[in-house]
């Protein structure tokens, strides 16, 4: 008997090791992760903003520089200024709650020296991109980095005057450049800016690393900006989106930026990843 309880306890360990902890979604399997732009909780402090991405279960987070870092750290903001302790107690904090760092952005700069203080403080965090829009003068020095430090560079489209609001003047900037700069395509500023997000994500394929992903709602008379909506009621086609992206093999990263109901907004975004499953469960 004592032999038959050893056995079958052997047994439970050997099918503990092998059964996977985590059972990939098609997302996944596809090679989509879905992260947070930490903009969308820039009302709270970085360590609440964590508590809340993890409480979307969401693994991933892209931290806007400038996010106040709040509790024990105060005032300070997240960036390449914070010294070295900071960083590895930001890492670590995020790390503890099951969240990567996976980049950091919107950078801008008109000083081409802050640009490595930005690669080093990328690498010391273990991030794979930087969002950003440099200066057209810094392209050279910026590629030279990347390909120096192996982080990837991925373009944001701000609205004009931006020097990279349409696809066609990111391309002219980057189409001879090294693969690791490309584009964060940020559908909602383009549908905002009368273009055609489905085309424009066309124009990018192969120079796409990671997305502000959203849907956006109807423009009304007198508004200012069309704002954001749960994923699927807006007029973005988030399925269409999706489709196009299937279509590229793209790999990567989708940034939730949800700039609406910024003070409840965790609800309204759990609705966005019910339909993002909904739509891959169709798609994939």
């Amino acid at each position: 008997m004592k032999h038959i309880c050893q056995l079958f306890i052997v047994f439970l360990s050997v099918i503990g090791i092998n059964t996977p902890l985590h059972s990939q979604t098609k997302a996944e399997k596809q090679g989509w992760r879905l992260s947070i732009q930490s903009y969308s909780f820039h009302r709270f402090n970085l360590p609440e903003a964590l508590d809340k991405t993890r409480e979307l279960g969401i693994q991933y987070i892209e931290i806007y520089p400038g996010h106040r870092l709040g509790g024990k750290w105060g005032d300070q903001v997240f960036g390449y200024q914070m010294d070295e302790q900071t960083r590895k107690e930001i890492k670590d904090l995020a790390t503890s709650k099951g969240i990567q760092i996976v980049g950091t952005g919107v950078f801008m700069t008109d000083q081409p020296e802050e640009w490595e203080q930005m690669f080093r403080f990328a690498q010391s965090m273990g991030m794979e991109f930087i969002t950003c829009e440099p200066a057209v003068k810094d392209w050279d020095l910026v590629e030279s980095l990347a390909k120096t430090y192996q982080i990837k560079v991925s373009v944001h489209n701000h609205p004009q005057p931006s020097d990279y609001w349409k696809p066609e003047l990111l391309l002219q900037q980057v189409s001879n450049r090294s693969l690791l700069i490309g584009s964060c395509s940020d559908v909602g500023h383009w549908k905002r800016e009368g273009l055609n997000q489905i085309d424009c994500l066309r124009k990018l394929e192969g120079r796409i690393i990671s997305l502000h992903f959203k849907d956006i709602a109807k423009k009304q008379p007198g508004e200012a900006e069309q704002h954001d909506v749960i994923w699927g009621q807006g007029i973005l086609n988030v399925k269409q989106m999706l489709q196009e992206l299937k279509r590229q093999q793209f790999k990567g990263v989708f940034s939730i930026e949800y700039e609406h109901n910024w003070d409840h907004s965790v609800p309204d975004i759990r609705k966005c990843l019910d339909y993002f499953e909904q739509v891959c469960e169709e798609i994939l």
